[in-house]
């Protein structure tokens, strides 16, 4: 007998790969979105498309009604607005509480919290789950911090089975619009990069994410958290020289020393306050990522959770010709 699961945040780039997974894996789905109007990314989908906005708890209730198991995955995703701690921080710490009180209510078996190796942080060696970051500059990673503290909190008042998994920097197919690492992938693809930002970005495929997920309501065990994530993180000429063996011919920009590049993110953020588009690059990202590589530690979720994700230049490869698809 199937599990009945909701999936918040379906139409996102990874609860649509999750909400194809739990399909696959013969479970009965609901795929909740803000906009019930919007479904084209479930055509030919057996599952049943439901409203949920994760501040809204008599719509949670709603849709939790005869639900098993809750993957929560709708969170604010982006680094830069005018009121970061009103459209970013807030709304995700809110949302883990609403959310898991509607889950608690519902008398929901399972919850699996998605939240980000953004909550471990990264400083050049393998870190895991033991490690919570103390980064406050960067509103998403904060937002990402407090959330799941939050959650875990949460999941104790109401004595909740309950897991977490931290996702690093996902790519791969079935993306409603492009994240902001898509993006980046995306302009290297079309040569529109003008720097290289010497980051390091550690890249998982999105549906071995969505699989460790469903291993995590599995055989994950509660009260735990679980890295999904590669082991190394790639460089931009690292992912260059991988995408030419394969045949791609992208250019390499020009490294910016790490002060000029923070000038740079000063300016663009100074013109992001004028106009309200995003800035392309903050001082926060150059401080967190300059020079530093993102390593983790997934021996405790190839262990418990048989996750086994394909390499970063596999992936990388993968997406490529996903966006030149596209």
């Amino acid at each position: 007998m199937s599990n009945v699961c909701l999936v918040t945040g379906a139409n996102g780039h990874l609860g649509n790969n999750l909400v194809r997974e739990l399909l696959e894996r013969g479970e009965t789905v609901r795929a909740g979105v803000r906009d019930t109007h919007k479904t084209d990314m479930f055509d030919g989908l057996d599952c049943e498309v439901v409203y949920t906005e994760m501040q809204d708890k008599e719509a949670m209730l709603k849709a939790l009604k005869g639900v098993d198991v809750l993957y929560h995955v709708a969170a604010v995703f982006k680094h830069w607005a005018k009121d970061p701690e009103a459209e970013i921080v807030r709304p995700n710490v809110a949302g883990a509480e609403v959310v898991l009180e509607a889950a608690a209510a519902a008398k929901v078996k399972k919850v699996v919290y998605v939240s980000s190796v953004a909550a471990v942080g990264h400083n050049g060696e393998p870190l895991n789950e033991g490690s919570w970051n103390c980064e406050a500059s960067n509103a998403y990673y904060r937002s990402k911090i407090q959330s799941e503290r939050r959650a875990w909190e949460m999941a104790k008042k109401y004595n909740l089975w309950m897991v977490t998994v931290l996702p690093s920097a996902m790519v791969g197919p079935y993306a409603n619009r492009l994240t902001d690492t898509m993006q980046f992938l995306d302009s290297i693809r079309k040569n529109t990069l003008s720097v290289n930002p010497n980051f390091f970005f550690n890249f998982v495929d999105v549906r071995d994410v969505a699989k460790g997920i469903y291993s995590a309501a599995i055989n994950g065990k509660s009260g735990n958290r679980y890295i999904l994530a590669n082991n190394a993180s790639s460089s931009l000429p690292e992912i260059i020289e991988e995408a030419k063996i394969k045949g791609f011919n992208f250019k390499l920009p020009p490294v910016l020393p790490k002060w000029l590049l923070y000038f740079m993110a000063w300016c663009l953020e100074l013109g992001a306050t004028i106009t309200g588009k995003p800035a392309e690059l903050m001082r926060s990202q150059v401080k967190l990522f300059y020079g530093v590589r993102q390593s983790y530690d997934i021996t405790k979720a190839r262990t418990e959770l048989g996750f086994e994700p394909r390499s970063s230049s596999v992936a990388l490869v993968d997406v490529f010709r996903y966006l030149e698809e596209r």
